[in-house]
């Protein structure tokens, strides 16, 4: 499902407009994106978070060349699912 999916299927449901509905989805995700971005999680009960995940410096292999390089220590967004979301999918 692509998010123009996902707009045209909240837009089908509630009797909003498309151009609307994109218009909050979009600040949604631009909301968020700040906020991770910024450090700060965002917790959305029921369904999961986005949170900002570190990883180490670590070294690794370039195999074609076969030296060691070292991969920096760098922040990546991530998604929790909420246990009771996890619990749903497992049972399918």
């Amino acid at each position: 499902m692509t998010k123009a999916d996902i707009i045209k299927q909240i837009a089908r449901e509630t009797g909003v407009e498309a151009a609307t509905v994109s218009a909050v989805v979009e600040r949604f995700m631009e909301q968020v994106r700040v906020a991770v971005i910024a450090g700060e999680d965002v917790y959305l009960r029921g369904f999961g978070s986005f949170i900002r995940k570190h990883r180490r410096e670590k070294p690794a292999r370039n195999i074609p060349k076969n030296t060691t390089i070292t991969i920096p220590a760098h922040d990546i967004p991530a998604f929790k699912p909420y246990p009771a979301f996890r619990r749903l999918l497992e049972k399918k």
